[in-house]
């Protein structure tokens, strides 16, 4: 398929880009190089594969791992600033998601602000939670010093992507068993639990027409609300939270699911069924994953010419706003 839309696809600035280096030691010079080039290789992977539009964002943790407030606002700020001058030069090809200083979310709440009114960004991409000055204590966005950012998220109508790092405490169960951290297992437990609790809160009861975007097939949680909502029917025993409503409904209401690093049919399937087709986009999570090996799924999985487009790019054009939707 051509004319295709990716939006989990990364790079990386001089201050970041060391976070990338342990998800690929031995490949490190050819990681590197893609993850600081944007119009040479890139543009050609794209070319070959019928990628039409990325929209970029900053490698993880990156921000988020920065414990002091100011520094982590800064190289927000210098990072969002370049990326902005690399879509400049093809905004034909490229559109930028912010990175943002989440320690502070009146911080974070302004360089959102500006990216989107300054810089024409199309929304945020945060890499899980946020280290702080206290190292036993880390911030997820259900806190209620993140009601006014998410506000703003609402006010200015832009989708928030979770993307995914490493929990913050590794787990006993883990020991003997480091294969299981990151993309594996760990990056999916960590965000989708993330992802329940901002449900949870009644932050979509507060904010009705935030939208949230998850990678990976939305990291496990399609294949699971039926489970969530329904556990132990029998006993009458409805969950005790601030949300209204059941899961599931906030989950197709106020969420969004990429392909990002999952290139399954039968699980595309799925989640296609469970959250519907308007609701799911294409993306290849480079340049951790590879294009061709995204594209050549893609363009070849069992689904539906008209399903295909509207994942491939019709639901990204219209989410993201983007010229020609």
């Amino acid at each position: 398929m051509q004319g295709k839309v990716t939006l989990e696809d990364h790079f990386a600035i001089e201050a970041t880009l060391g976070d990338s280096q342990p998800f690929g030691p031995h490949v490190w010079p050819e990681l590197r190089h893609r993850l600081l080039d944007f119009q040479d290789q890139r543009l050609r992977l794209m070319d070959a594969s019928g990628v039409e539009i990325m929209v970029a964002s900053l490698n993880a943790p990156a921000i988020q791992a920065i414990a002091d407030p100011r520094q982590a606002a800064e190289v927000a700020r210098r990072a969002n600033d370049i990326l902005a001058a690399e879509v400049a030069k093809r905004p034909d090809r490229f559109a930028g998601v912010a990175a943002l200083p989440m320690q502070d979310s009146q911080a974070a709440t302004q360089e959102l602000e500006r990216c989107i009114k300054e810089l024409g960004f199309r929304g945020a991409l945060v890499n899980g939670y946020s280290q702080t000055n206290d190292a036993s204590r880390v911030l997820h966005y259900d806190l209620p010093q993140y009601r006014p950012f998410w506000r703003a998220v609402e006010s200015l109508d832009v989708p928030f992507y979770l993307h995914p790092r490493p929990p913050s405490v590794r787990s006993p169960l883990y020991e003997d068993h480091s294969w299981l951290i990151g993309p594996t297992w760990t990056f999916a437990a960590e965000t989708s639990v993330h992802a329940l609790r901002l449900i949870g809160t009644g932050l979509f009861d507060e904010h009705p027409r935030l939208q949230i975007i998850l990678g990976h097939l939305g990291e496990g949680l399609p294949y699971y609300l039926w489970r969530i909502d329904n556990r132990n029917n029998w006993m009458k025993a409805p969950h005790k939270y601030g949300a209204r409503n059941p899961v599931a409904s906030y989950f197709r209401a106020n969420f969004h699911i990429t392909t990002s690093g999952h290139f399954s049919t039968p699980a595309l399937i799925d989640a296609v069924v469970e959250i519907g087709v308007e609701r799911v986009m294409f993306s290849v999570d480079y340049p951790f994953e590879d294009f061709s090996d995204a594209a050549d799924w893609f363009d070849h999985a069992q689904i539906s010419e008209s399903d295909r487009r509207k994942i491939g790019r019709t639901n990204a054009m219209k989410l993201f706003k983007l010229p020609g939707a």
